[in-house]
């Protein structure tokens, strides 16, 4: 049986003027929420300490699960432009981010020089790949050029696992640019919002006798596997719905595998990323294949069996929709049996 899950979180949609509105209070006014943050605020942020000066008006976000997560805080209407978008926008927020200009191609990242023309007082990025020389400009640069930075810290180093990476991590997240853009209630409220999500999710495993093993398959390159390791959300999610990631032992939260490993491991299921990028394999319907058609996975019992569970692939990396993965792989789990 093949599950196919794409749960979203359910929200009213975000519109008209963003800035000044929490999308979770109702319509109250978000920047006269208790707890405003005082300027300058300096954080931590990946060993850095960071000054933001002023509540920043001029936001860029690297990658679209940034520009997401801000929509989410009521802040949307600030984010002056934004750059790697690889896959459609949920409906719930599509108006809005439909607005926001973006400074480089589908796919492909924002640089140096497209980042200083739009002359931003923010930027916030999901990968610390997006933050070098190469792409946007590394964070000691832009903040020498009075631009302060936020870098989640799922990703301080790129690909690295993090000790103890989980919910817990990403809720603060929230928290934390709830104070930077001084909306530190709605923070707050998103923080709680999918911490209640999951939780629900998390009491609604069914219990099994013994743990099913899982292969969270993200994408191929030149034909070798890349599934989730250990330090990333895939791990914690693994954990917290019972289940054993087979490649909980690998040296980075991402991992390049082998099909003969995979093998070897023998899964119970397989959780597919299904992606947009356009790039091979990345579709779940073109890894089932991929699965099927190969002389040795095709011989795996979960393959056989259609044991396969769908997610979203941006949902497997921090982000807003990284809570709706749990219910996803629940029900997915539940309904295999």
């Amino acid at each position: 049986m093949i599950i196919r899950t794409c749960t979203a979180l359910a929200m009213l949609a975000v519109a008209g003027c963003a800035a000044d509105r929490s999308p979770d209070d109702g319509g109250q006014d978000a920047k006269s929420a208790k707890g405003a943050a005082a300027y300058p605020l300096t954080l931590e942020n990946c060993g850095v300490d960071v000054t933001y000066k002023a509540a920043p008006e001029k936001v860029v976000t690297l990658n679209q699960t940034a520009a997401e997560i801000l929509i989410h805080l009521g802040v949307g209407d600030r984010i002056i432009g934004s750059g790697y978008e690889i896959e459609k926008t949920p409906d719930a927020i599509a108006e809005q981010y439909g607005k926001i200009p973006q400074l480089s191609a589908k796919g492909d990242t924002v640089k140096h020089e497209k980042l200083l023309e739009a002359q931003p007082d923010f930027v916030y990025s999901s990968f610390a790949s997006f933050l070098t020389k190469e792409e946007a400009g590394d964070r000691k640069e832009l903040h020498d050029l009075g631009v302060p930075t936020y870098l989640t810290e799922f990703d301080c180093s790129y690909h690295e696992a993090v000790a103890d990476a989980d919910f817990d991590m990403l809720f603060e997240e929230y928290r934390r640019l709830g104070k930077i853009m001084n909306v530190p209630e709605a923070g707050e409220k998103l923080a709680a919002a999918q911490k209640a999500l999951v939780d629900k999710a998390v009491g609604e495993v069914e219990k099994r006798d013994e743990p099913l093993k899982v292969m969270w398959f993200y994408s191929t390159f030149e034909g070798t596997p890349w599934a989730a390791g250990p330090g990333g959300l895939p791990q914690h999610i693994s954990e917290l719905v019972g289940v054993e990631n087979i490649f909980a032992d690998a040296k980075s939260k991402w991992a390049e595998v082998s099909w003969d490993e995979a093998a070897a491991r023998n899964p119970d299921v397989i959780i597919l990323a299904d992606l947009t990028r356009g790039e091979p394999n990345d579709t779940a319907e073109e890894k089932i294949e991929l699965l099927k058609k190969d002389p040795l996975t095709s011989k795996l019992p979960a393959v056989k069996g259609d044991r396969f569970i769908t997610i979203p692939g941006t949902h497997m990396d921090p982000g807003y929709g990284s809570a709706s993965a749990v219910p996803a792989l629940v029900d997915g789990l539940n309904e295999l049996g």
